[in-house]
C-alpha cells in the first residue's frame, strides 16, 4: 500500500512538473500589471495574490509603486498611503513563496502628472519640468490649449538623474528584484525646454531610456519600458497613444537590445510584437478590458513563438494583463463586489483576465 502512495505521488509530481515545464515554454512570463496596495490593504493584497494568482500560475507581477513607498534616500518624494519596508517585504515573501516576481514601477520621463494633478517629482524639484510655461495653479482639464495630458521631466537637466537614480535604486533594492520598470509611456512633451529645445526627439528619448539602463545594468538589472513610443503612430495608423506622433519612435534604433519592450495594445490585437521582435527585443503583450482582443493576442503571441525562428523565437515572452485602477478597486472588482466594466470605454478588465488565463491554463 505504502508502495502504490509513493508511486502515485511520484507519478502526480513528474506529471505537474511536466505540465510547469510545458507552459513555461510557451509562455515565460504570465503576468499581471496593477497598482500596489494602500497600506491598511496589504493584508488583502496577500490574499488576492494567493487566491487569484498563484493558483493561475501567473510568475510576475508588475507593481506600480511611483512614490507611493517610504524612501529613505529621498524622503521628500514620499506620496501619500506610502508603503513602509515592512509592509514591502510582506508581499515580497508572499510572492517569493507563490514564484512570482515583483517587478516595481516608477514613471520615468513622463506621467509627472494628470493634468494640474502634479506629481511629487516636479512638486519637489519643479526645475525639472519640461514646460514651466504651463500654468499649474488653475484647474485644467482634457482636452486643453496646451496639450497637456501628463507633464514630463526634462531629460537634460543635470540634477534629475541624481534624484531618480536613488529612488530606482532603493525600490529595487527593498522589493529584491531583478528588473525595474520605468514606464515611459505615452510621452508627449519632449524637446520643448531651452535645454531640449531643436534637438531630435529619438535621440532625447534614446537618451533617457539608455541611461535608466546603463544604470540598472551596472547591478545586473534589466530595465521594462511600454513600447508606444516606439511605434510610429501615423504610418501605421495605430494614432497618437498607442504609437507617436512626436518623432519618438526611431529611437528603437537607438536603445539597448536587452529592454524588455511591454508593448500594450487595447481595442484591437495589432500585431506589433513581431515588428519589436524582429528588431531584436524580447517583447511581451500587453491588454485589458476586451476578452475577444485578449484572447487573439495570446493566440498570436503563441503563433509568433511558435513560427519564429531560433534566433527570434525567444523574444516572445508572453503576456502582461494591465488593471488601470488602484489595487483595492482591483480586489473588489475582481471578486464582484465593484462593477468592472469601463463605462466611458467600454470592456470589462476582469472577464478579460480570466478568460486570458483560462486559455492558458489550458496550454498545459
Amino acid at each position: 500500500m505504502k508502495l502504490k502512495l509513493l508511486l502515485f505521488l511520484l507519478t502526480f509530481c513528474t506529471q505537474a512538473a511536466q505540465s510547469q515545464h510545458k507552459l513555461d515554454s510557451l509562455l515565460p512570463v504570465r503576468g499581471i500589471c496593477m497598482a500596489a496596495p494602500n497600506p491598511d490593504g496589504v493584508d488583502q493584497f496577500i490574499d488576492f495574490v494567493n487566491d487569484a494568482l498563484v493558483p493561475r500560475k501567473l510568475n510576475t507581477i508588475v507593481l506600480r509603486i511611483d512614490y507611493r513607498y517610504q524612501y529613505k534616500s529621498r524622503p521628500e518624494l514620499v506620496a501619500e498611503n506610502a508603503l513602509s519596508y515592512d509592509d514591502v517585504k510582506r508581499i515580497v515573501n508572499t510572492c517569493k513563496q507563490g514564484g512570482i516576481d515583483i517587478i516595481p514601477q516608477v514613471n520615468m520621463l513622463g506621467h509627472q502628472s494628470w493634468y494640474n494633478n502634479v506629481g511629487k517629482l516636479l512638486e519637489q524639484y519643479p526645475q525639472f519640468n519640461e514646460t514651466p510655461e504651463i500654468p499649474l495653479d488653475q484647474d485644467i482639464e482634457w482636452p486643453n490649449e496646451w496639450g497637456l495630458y501628463c507633464l514630463s521631466y526634462c531629460p537634460r537637466h543635470p540634477d534629475v538623474h541624481e534624484v531618480v537614480f536613488d529612488v530606482i535604486d532603493e525600490i529595487v533594492a527593498v522589493f529584491e528584484a531583478d528588473a525595474f520598470h520605468a514606464g515611459m509611456d505615452e510621452v508627449f512633451f519632449l524637446g520643448m525646454d531651452e535645454r531640449c529645445e531643436g534637438l531630435d526627439n529619438a535621440e532625447l528619448f534614446a537618451a533617457e531610456v539608455t541611461a535608466i539602463r546603463n544604470h540598472l545594468a551596472e547591478d545586473g538589472k534589466e530595465l521594462w519600458i511600454w513600447g508606444d513610443r516606439l511605434i510610429d503612430g501615423r504610418t501605421t495608423g495605430i494614432g497618437l497613444w498607442e504609437g507617436s506622433y512626436n518623432n519618438t519612435h526611431r529611437a528603437i534604433d537607438m536603445i539597448p537590445k536587452d529592454v524588455v519592450i511591454n508593448d500594450w495594445h487595447y481595442e484591437r490585437p495589432d500585431p506589433t510584437a513581431a515588428y519589436f521582435a524582429l528588431k531584436g527585443f524580447k517583447v511581451i503583450t500587453c491588454p485589458w478590458r476586451f476578452p475577444e482582443v485578449t484572447k487573439k493576442q495570446l493566440q498570436m503571441m503563441l503563433d509568433f513563438r511558435e513560427g519564429a525562428t531560433d534566433e527570434v523565437k525567444d523574444n516572445y515572452q508572453g503576456m502582461l494583463h494591465t488593471v488601470w485602477t488602484s489595487a483595492e478597486n482591483t480586489i473588489e472588482q475582481f471578486y464582484g463586489r465593484q462593477d468592472a466594466n469601463n463605462e466611458r470605454r467600454g470592456g470589462n478588465w476582469v472577464e478579460a483576465f480570466k478568460a486570458l488565463f483560462e486559455e492558458a491554463g489550458k496550454l498545459e
